[in-house]
């Protein structure tokens, strides 16, 4: 399984914001350059799917697993990562928050 995404691990969160906010400042830290990941808007590199749309590729509970063990490339650009468990449920809160607002 493919998730369209590259991870820095120093990115800095302030303690104290909820796990959908972690999710997201992950997420713009690490995955916007290639991905939408935001509600709307198209991602800039055409393979990268909107992130508010994985959830009708994978079932975003199951990325979990994925995450945890590291993720392979999808596109050229992409390097290989692997999250922390605290990381992969505040990412995956924000998935779903994404999935729960599309139209």
């Amino acid at each position: 399984m493919f998730l369209l995404c590259s991870f820095a691990s120093d990115v800095s969160i302030a303690e104290g914001t909820s796990a959908e906010q972690r999710g997201r400042e992950i997420a713009l830290a690490n995955c916007s350059r290639c991905h939408s990941v935001e509600a709307v808007g198209a991602s800039t590199l055409p393979e990268a799917p909107p992130f508010r749309l994985l959830n009708r590729r994978y079932p975003v509970e199951q990325l979990g697993e994925s995450l945890a063990e590291g993720i392979g490339t999808g596109h050229p650009e992409m390097p290989e990562f692997r999250f922390e468990p605290a990381q992969i449920s505040d990412f995956l809160a924000y998935l779903r928050s994404l999935a729960s607002r599309r139209p």
